[in-house]
C-alpha cells in the first residue's frame, strides 16, 4: 500500500487535540462551503429541466444535454487547470478556481438562449474537477493519516448538503421566480465561499514538491488507473438514473411536481448519510467497503424497478439508493490520493474528471435508452449493469492488492518461488 501524502508545515500546528478542535474545522468548513455551491449548480439543473426546456424552446433530451455538457467540461477542463495551477500556492489556486465558478454562474443567470447557457455551464464546469481534486489533497493534508477518509468526506459533505438544501430549495426558487433566479442565488453562495476560503485556509499551503513530471508519472500506476475507471463506472451508474429522476417520479410513480422537491430533499439526506458512512468505511477497510457498496447499489436499483410504481416504496428506494451510491465517492477519491503516493494533485483532479465522465456517460446512456423507447421504470436496470462492471474491476483491484501483499516463499534451490 502506498504511503499517504506528507503533511504540510501548516498541519503540524494542528497536531494537538486542542488545536485540532479550535482550528482544523475551519479549512475543511471553507472547502465544504465551496463544494456546497459547486454541488448546487451541478445538480439543480436536473430539477429545473422542464422549466429550462420550456423557456428556451427545447425538448427534455436537449435540456438533459446541459448535464452532459457540464460533465464533459469538468472532464476536459480539470487536467488543463490542474497543469496551469500546478506550481501555485494551493490556497491561491483554490481562490482562482472559485473566481471561475462565480463567473460561470453569472453567465448562466444572464444567458439569453440555449447555446449561451450551454457555454456558460461549460465555463462553470472548468473549476469543478480541479477544485475537488485539489480540495481533497488539502483536506487529507491537514489531518492525521488515519482520518484522511473522514476529512475528504467532510469536503464532500458540501456536495451532499447541496442535494439536501441547495437542490430542493434551488428548484423551488426556480419554479417560483424563474430558473435564472436560482443561478443568481448560486453566485451569492460562491461569493460567500470565496470569502471563507480567503479567511480560513492556511497561507502556507505550498505546491507539491514532486513537480509536473512526477504528477504525470503517478498516473501510470496500475491501481491509480483502476481506481479512476471504477470512479467512472460508479458515477455512470448513479447518473444513468439520477438525470431522469424527476420525470420518472412524475410519470411512473405519479408524484405531483411540487412534491418531487420533497423527494429530492430526502434523496439529499440519503446522499449526506452515505457520504459520512463512506468516509468511515474508507478509513476502516477501503476496497472491501467499495466492493460491498457496489453490491448494495445493484440490489437497491434492481428493487427500484418494481417499487417505482408505488409512492412510499419508491421514496424509500430513492433514499436507500442515494445513501449507498454516494458512499462510494470518498473511498474512491481517497484510493486515488493514496495510490498516487507523493504526487496526488493531478491524479486527484483527474479522478474528479473520471467521476464527471461517468456523469456524462450515464446521462447519455439513459437519454439514448429513453430515445429508443425504453420506459422510465426500466431505466434502473442500466444503473445495475454499470454497477456490476464497477464491481468486477473493484474485485480485480482488491485481488491485485492481496497479491502484492502475498509473502514470497523461498525456493529449495535458493531461488524465490513465483507467487
Amino acid at each position: 500500500m502506498s504511503s499517504p501524502p506528507s503533511p504540510s508545515p501548516s498541519s503540524s500546528s494542528l497536531s494537538s487535540p486542542r488545536s485540532r478542535l479550535a482550528r482544523l474545522p475551519l479549512p475543511l468548513v471553507a472547502i465544504a462551503l465551496a463544494s456546497f455551491g459547486i454541488g448546487t449548480t451541478e445538480f439543480v439543473i436536473m430539477g429545473l429541466l422542464p422549466d429550462v426546456a420550456r423557456d428556451l424552446g427545447v425538448d427534455i433530451p436537449a435540456a438533459g444535454l446541459l448535464v452532459t455538457g457540464y460533465a464533459l467540461g469538468v472532464t476536459f477542463g480539470a487536467p488543463v487547470l490542474a497543469v496551469l495551477t500546478a506550481g501555485m500556492n494551493r490556497r491561491t489556486a483554490l481562490l482562482l478556481l472559485m473566481a471561475i465558478f462565480i463567473l460561470g454562474n453569472l453567465l448562466c443567470a444572464v444567458a439569453p438562449d440555449y447555446r449561451m447557457l450551454m457555454a456558460a455551464r461549460v465555463v462553470t464546469a472548468f473549476c469543478h474537477g480541479a477544485f475537488f481534486g485539489l480540495g481533497a489533497v488539502v483536506a487529507a493534508q491537514v489531518v492525521a493519516p488515519e482520518k484522511r477518509g473522514q476529512a475528504i468526506a467532510i469536503m464532500f459533505s458540501g456536495l451532499t448538503l447541496a442535494n439536501v438544501l441547495g437542490v430542493p430549495f434551488g428548484t423551488a426558487l426556480g419554479q417560483e421566480l424563474g430558473w435564472r433566479s436560482t443561478f443568481w442565488a448560486v453566485v451569492m453562495i460562491g461569493v460567500v465561499a470565496a470569502g471563507a476560503l480567503w479567511a480560513w485556509l492556511p497561507r502556507s499551503l505550498h505546491a507539491g514538491t514532486a513537480g509536473l513530471l512526477g504528477e504525470v508519472r503517478s498516473l501510470g500506476r496500475r491501481q491509480v488507473l483502476l481506481a479512476m475507471l471504477i470512479s467512472v463506472l460508479s458515477s455512470a451508474s448513479l447518473f444513468s438514473v439520477f438525470t431522469y429522476i424527476v420525470p420518472m417520479l412524475q410519470d411512473v410513480t405519479g408524484i405531483a411536481p411540487g412534491r418531487v422537491t420533497l423527494v429530492l430533499l430526502l434523496l439529499g439526506v440519503g446522499l449526506t448519510i452515505g457520504n459520512l458512512i463512506g468516509g468511515r468505511l474508507g478509513d476502516w477497510r477501503l476496497m472491501p467497503a467499495v466492493i460491498g457498496l457496489f453490491v448494495a447499489v445493484m440490489l437497491v436499483l434492481a428493487a427500484f424497478t418494481q417499487t417505482l410504481h408505488a409512492v412510499w416504496p419508491a421514496v424509500l428506494s430513492v433514499f436507500l439508493w442515494g445513501m449507498v451510491a454516494f458512499a462510494l465517492v470518498s473511498p474512491l477519491q481517497m484510493r486515488v490520493v493514496t495510490e498516487a503516493r507523493g504526487a496526488p494533485n493531478l491524479a486527484s483532479t483527474l479522478n474528479q474528471g473520471a467521476f464527471n465522465l461517468g456523469n456524462a456517460a450515464g446521462a447519455w446512456i439513459g437519454g439514448l435508452a429513453i430515445g429508443h423507447g425504453l420506459s422510465y421504470d426500466r431505466i434502473p436496470w442500466i444503473g445495475v449493469a454499470l454497477a456490476a462492471i464497477g464491481l468486477g474491476f473493484s474485485l480485480l483491484s482488491h485481488w491485485l492488492d492481496r497479491r502484492c501483499l502475498r509473502p514470497v516463499v523461498p525456493h529449495p534451490a535458493g531461488r524465490p518461488a513465483q507467487p
